[in-house]
């Protein structure tokens, strides 16, 4: 984080009845995780298919822990997810069905048929739930994903083109106060005092 603004954690309600989650995956042409897909155009199916294209798009969705810059009616801060929220996050949407759920660059106005979820992998290496190889390493607590693109208007004119980038999750969060501007340095020596104590076996 370059900028001294205060932080907050975003959390949700794990009640179905309660709006907060996430309900949408948009396509956009910059990430706010600043994690780009890869896009699988020209892999070829096994046995029968041979030429035809498999029209996935694979990429981290929510990266744990990383700070995500934003400037609305709060003013200017940094919001994280943790380990926690984000696993709370990835059950709720499944249990709602929100897997069809996408539109282009967060606009309600563009949602897009013929573009759902195929895979969800939450990543957490105490089970060997790691990142696919290609994408580097992903923190512990993230979630990482892939879409199958029937829409033709959408492989062909947004995704093969360039357009669209990554992946970007919207929906209802709770603001968790977590520190203020003046409190960020000395937060930082603390966190460091912490862990060169607990190297020194004194914790």
């Amino acid at each position: 984080m370059e900028k001294k603004l205060p932080v907050y954690k975003l959390v949700i309600n794990d009640d179905d009845n309660d709006k907060s989650g996430v309900d949408y995956v948009a396509f956009v042409d910059a990430p706010a995780i600043d994690m780009k897909w890869m896009a699988f155009a020209e892999q070829r199916k096994q046995m029968f298919i041979g030429n035809e294209e498999r029209r996935i798009v694979s990429g981290a969705l929510m990266v744990a822990g990383m700070p995500i810059y934003r400037n609305d009616s709060m003013g200017e801060y940094y919001c994280i997810f943790d380990k926690e929220t984000i696993f709370k996050i990835i059950q709720k949407y499944f249990r709602n069905g929100f897997t069809s759920n996408v539109n282009m660059m967060h606009d309600e106005q563009r949602k897009v048929d013929g573009v759902y979820m195929i895979e969800s992998l939450f990543i957490d290496k105490t089970r060997g739930m790691i990142a696919p190889s290609g994408y580097g390493e992903l923190a512990d607590g993230s979630w990482f994903g892939s879409f199958k693109v029937d829409n033709d208007e959408m492989w062909n004119d947004f995704i093969k083109t360039g357009v669209f980038k990554g992946f970007s999750v919207e929906g209802i969060f709770e603001h968790k106060y977590l520190v203020d501007a003046n409190e960020q340095s000395l937060q930082s020596l603390h966190e460091k005092l912490v862990t060169l104590r607990k190297k020194l076996g004194v914790l």
